[in-house]
């Protein structure tokens, strides 16, 4: 190919490619986008609060904000690798981008929360064509293992620490401008970033057939979003109800139908023989219960330094930096553990830590200690976490293929990102009966009804423990993968 185009790794024709020379000034604009990407989870948390006042949107559909983005990006998040891989991952990057951008000056201008879920939904589409085309952008510019794993180490930091800087500006904006910044502020983020890979980051494809499974992608997109909405549908009108059992039969139904088309077909989104090893498949359903018990927690964390504890947008947002504390100390404890005792113990230690300060919060009241209670719970959450993700991205490449490790990475992040979708939605409805049934009896007065919101999150806090235990379980029960297999899968995936 002409130009600055880099032929991908393990093309019928490739050679050992030199170096990049800007690739260090390349990846500083990759790790923009990347923050971008992941300050876009945590910064709307801390403004939805105040979102949902000024649209009038209603507790029952308020997930609709988390639920819309973590959905799309992660039912497209397969396709978005594979668009990336063959239309060429500078293009798919610079649409990514503009996308990206585009979606969140509707969300920031938004006058009704139907379309504030609308540009979320978009912005998680855009976001599916943005980290895939990301990170294989590294692979392609960082050909040397030591310059990659350092490539890679910023690449992961920015992913960690993004999340902090998304707590804290998504308080300093709503505070101080308004929560429509939370999604504006994404427009200046993307031009810069868009203005400087065009000259620095080069072009690269994958050689090969290009069809891609589209059918495959609407279906499963299709069908989580029908499971989502039939739990919404069940906090207002009951389980049994006809909408509820409706919609929720109609996305199990969409699901299997999603099996049958990758069975069939030649260029399957998820090779389903990824999933069928019991080590990788026991990864992916602890990684789904473990998003879908804490990342619903989160919001609920979020409401109640906001509404019940009176905090200020940045106070609430600083109060919530103890979980990414938390993460990044057990972060860099298991990656050091990891070698020496292998996934399964380090797991299992995670989801008996994140388990523990979920139960912890279960016990808070109307005026609960912050520096007693809140500090120490989020931090051993946010440990728990650590000792979970680590691991799992060395498991989900155990006995991979080398042409399958692009997807099995991604159905991990898919799965992440599915399983919040899923919980977020499952403990917004248990919270939202949670506090009707409260409430029934009672004199509504202001007293009561703090009373109520409190009640209303430690049940849903309560079924995050649950999540939580079933996939401390799946690890338990599912996983006999040894640490001298690790070493080789990440050797694989670092060559």
């Amino acid at each position: 190919m002409p130009g600055n185009t880099l032929t991908a790794p393990g093309a019928p024709d490739a050679v050992t490619p030199a170096a990049h020379p800007r690739r260090w000034l390349a990846l500083a604009v990759i790790a923009i986008s990347q923050l971008m990407v992941v300050l876009d989870a945590t910064i709307v948390n801390i403004a939805l609060p105040q979102a949902q006042l000024s649209l009038g949107i209603s507790d029952a559909d308020r997930q609709w904000v988390v639920t819309a983005y973590t959905l799309t990006f992660g039912g497209l998040l397969l396709l978005g690798g594979r668009i990336a891989d063959y239309w060429g991952r500078k293009r798919t990057f610079g649409v990514g981008m503009v996308g990206f951008a585009l979606a969140s000056a509707i969300g920031g201008l938004a006058t009704t929360g139907g379309l504030l879920f609308a540009a979320r939904a978009l912005q998680g589409a855009f976001g599916a064509l943005l980290a895939p085309a990301s990170l294989a952008l590294l692979t392609v510019l960082f050909t040397e293992a030591k310059e990659r794993a350092k490539a890679f180490a910023v690449y992961g930091a920015i992913a960690g620490g993004g999340s902090a800087v998304g707590l804290v500006l998504g308080g300093v904006l709503t505070e101080y401008a308004n929560w429509r910044w939370c999604l504006l502020v994404n427009i200046p983020i993307a031009a810069v970033a868009l203005l400087a890979a065009i000259p620095l980051v080069p072009e690269s494809r994958a050689h090969g057939d290009t069809r891609y499974d589209i059918p495959g992608a609407v279906v499963v997109t299709a069908g989580l979003v029908s499971l989502v909405y039939g739990f919404t549908r069940a906090a207002e009108d009951g389980w049994d109800a006809a909408a509820t059992v409706g919609f929720i039969a109609a996305g199990l139904v969409l699901l299997a139908a999603f099996v049958l088309i990758e069975l069939r077909s030649s260029h399957p989104l998820l090779p389903l023989r990824i999933l069928l090893d019991r080590n990788r498949g026991g990864a992916y359903i602890a990684s789904t219960l473990i998003g879908a018990g804490l990342f619903g927690a989160f919001l609920f964390l979020t409401f109640y330094f906001q509404v019940v504890l009176r905090y200020t947008p940045v106070k609430a947002g600083l109060a919530s930096l103890p979980v990414t504390a938390g993460v990044l100390l057990a972060a860099g404890v298991a990656s050091q553990l990891l070698p020496r005792v292998g996934a399964k113990p380090l797991m299992v230690a995670g989801a008996v830590l994140a388990a523990g300060a979920m139960l912890s919060l279960t016990q808070i009241g109307v005026d609960t200690s912050f520096v007693t209670h809140l500090l120490p719970s989020q931090v051993v959450l946010g440990m728990g976490l650590g000792f979970t993700f680590v691991p799992l991205s060395s498991l989900a490449l155990v006995g991979v293929p080398e042409h399958d490790a692009g997807a099995a990475s991604a159905t991990l992040n898919a799965t992440q990102q599915v399983g919040g979708s899923l919980g977020t939605a499952l403990l917004n409805t248990m919270y939202t009966s949670a506090v009707t049934a409260y409430l029934v009896g009672r004199i509504p007065d202001p007293m009561n009804q703090v009373k109520a919101l409190v009640h209303g999150y430690t049940v849903a806090f309560a079924w995050g423990v649950g999540l939580i235990v079933l996939s401390g379980l799946a690890t338990l029960l599912l996983i006999k993968v040894r640490k001298e297999h690790l070493a080789t899968a990440n050797a694989v995936h670092m060559g």
